[in-house]
């Protein structure tokens, strides 16, 4: 769904881009409004009231996303769908960035790697584009602070959406009361059907990030990553082959840097993981093999017990070493 949104965007013109934007907040907290309801999922409420870092880290990541999906918006409408994909291809590498910068993490030498290439592509996009590409640059800095506040905020993807929008609904709202009044606001004024696909950006905001809230407790996280990678693969893809945008060789060799990159980094994650997963198994096994022996005395190794026998040789299975392989 997030790859395919680029064809959406479109139909709402003739509305602005801003109105769009503002539609998306209004429409959006109604939306997430309902499922919550029917959800009866409410208790996370009274707490972020009374937390006012909380508040400011909500209002924070509520601004992020805000300048995140206008510019989406615009660049989508306005011939602009590789470079926006651009942006969440580079990304990762710019979650990568803000993790040294801002929460002092260590990377691999492969993640090191990788920035660098990130970094060069850029700088070959910037040669091609003759300006830095700074559409691309924006999304993908936007939308990794956006991850970086919503880390800080720990809340559920669908009680963040709740909050942002919130903070967001009053202003989008008045927004197109100010629209109206001046008489060019496009909603009800192109038909029945461009209103309901206006009301319809509440869904499309709201729905893959719902399935996405559930695929994080059921796939596995070096598969959810992997699988990230599929959006910004069809928004390129329909920015070249469906809406026919140019693709220079300087553009195409930025784009291959940045893949190049995106690969060292997959590599490295699945070569990590295979790695620790190693290293739980052999913690099991060596923890199977200490307990098993010191569970066992010499009165239950008689011929004559064979009942315990079959209950020393269980007891493992049962020891809290034994339940990370689970």
């Amino acid at each position: 769904m997030w790859g395919l949104v680029p064809l959406f965007w479109p139909l709402l013109k003739p509305a602005g881009a801003v109105e769009i934007l503002a539609h998306r907040m209004v429409w959006s907290l109604l939306f997430v409004g309902v499922a919550l309801l029917a959800l009866r999922r409410w208790g996370w409420i009274p707490e972020l009231v009374r937390s006012p870092r909380k508040l400011g880290l909500i209002t924070l990541a509520a601004a992020v996303i805000t300048v995140n999906w206008g510019l989406y918006i615009w660049s989508v409408n306005t011939g602009h769908v590789v470079e926006a994909s651009l942006g969440y291809f580079i990304n990762p590498l710019v979650t990568i960035a803000l993790g040294v910068l801002v929460l002092k993490e260590r990377l691999r030498p492969a993640q090191w790697a990788a920035v660098g290439v990130g970094f060069s592509a850029v700088l070959v996009l910037a040669v091609g584009y003759g300006r830095p590409p700074w559409i691309s640059l924006t999304l993908a800095f936007s939308f990794a602070l956006y991850g970086l506040v919503k880390k800080k905020v720990n809340l559920g993807g669908l009680e963040s959406l709740a909050a942002e929008t919130a903070v967001q609904f009053l202003p989008a709202l008045g927004y197109l009361v100010w629209l109206g009044t001046r008489g060019t606001l496009a909603f009800g004024s192109h038909g029945a059907g461009h209103t309901a696909l206006l009301a319809a950006t509440g869904l499309v905001t709201a729905a893959p990030l719902v399935c996405f809230g559930a695929a994080a407790i059921r796939v596995p996280l070096s598969t959810l990553g992997l699988l990230q990678y599929l959006a910004p693969t069809f928004q390129f893809l329909l920015g070249v082959v469906y809406f026919h945008e140019e693709m220079p060789p300087e553009r195409w060799a930025g784009f291959s840097l940045v893949w190049l990159a995106l690969t060292l980094l997959t590599w490295d994650a699945l070569r990590t993981a295979r790695k620790n997963r190693a290293a739980v198994e052999a913690a099991v096994s060596a923890a199977r093999t200490e307990t098993a022996p010191a569970e066992t005395t010499p009165a239950e190794t008689a011929p004559t017990t064979g009942d315990t026998g079959g209950e020393a040789g269980t007891a493992p299975v049962s020891t809290p070493s034994a339940q990370p392989g689970r």
